[in-house]
């Protein structure tokens, strides 16, 4: 591997808690007073769930919306603010085709990564007086990660019990190449997945009732597996 010419005073590590947002002012400015600047904010905080609606808390639903949507977007209100006074900047979040989609076991991450595609989309059109702000969603399928160990279940103090195999899924650093990519382009969405969930992605899109009508039957599978503990 090649060295880097990264030296320490490159790089500086924070501890971060989304759910903590009188901390994010704070984590903002101990950036800035380290570098001088922030070029890029990448909003990859959150967790998943795996539970049926009709058997899940409402605090679930709660603590999903207050990590995946109201965490990010505190922490990207300090790192507006200072992008603003700039005129340039990247707020680049991983949201995820579920922001695009619905799918059965997911019905409160599915809500979170909507309210983030809403709410980014609706952003960008604040900011049109800031050409060189560039508003950037990105919407991963499957990818290889921890996600699927950290799921949200029916009630929050129980943890997934069987978290699958992860072999038919996206290669992490495939999927970080992609969105590097699309960083470096400004693409305001990107979807990155293997078929054939990009494909549903493009129905889901383009032929709302195919997609409903294809979900319900993969649904019924996934369902039938999980209550099986598949």
């Amino acid at each position: 591997a090649e060295m880097s010419s990264l030296s320490e005073k490159d790089i500086l590590v924070l501890r971060l808690d989304l759910t903590d947002r009188s901390s994010h002012e704070a984590a903002t400015n101990s950036v800035l007073k380290h570098f001088g600047k922030i070029d890029v904010l990448v909003n990859n905080g959150g967790r998943s769930q795996r539970s049926l609606f009709v058997d899940t808390n409402l605090d679930v639903f709660s603590a999903i919306m207050e990590l995946n949507y109201l965490g990010t977007i505190s922490l990207t209100k300090h790192v507006l603010n200072h992008m603003i006074q700039r005129r340039r900047g990247k707020i680049v979040t991983v949201s995820s085709v579920m922001g695009i989609m619905g799918a059965p076991l997911a019905s409160g991450y599915c809500a979170s990564k909507h309210a983030l595609q809403g709410f980014f989309n609706s952003l960008r059109t604040e900011l049109t007086d800031y050409p060189e702000i560039s508003i950037i969603n990105i919407c991963p399928g499957p990818v290889q990660s921890k996600i699927i160990q950290n799921v949200f279940t029916e009630n929050l103090a129980k943890a997934i019990e069987n978290s699958g195999d992860q072999s038919h899924k996206m290669p992490t650093n495939r999927c970080v190449r992609l969105t590097l990519v699309s960083m470096a382009n400004d693409l305001k969405e990107a979807w990155i997945s293997d078929h054939p969930y990009l494909a549903v992605c493009y129905l889901w899109q383009y032929a709302p009732t195919w997609a409903w009508w294809l979900m319900n039957r993969m649904g019924k599978r996934r369902i039938q597996n999980f209550k099986s503990g598949v």
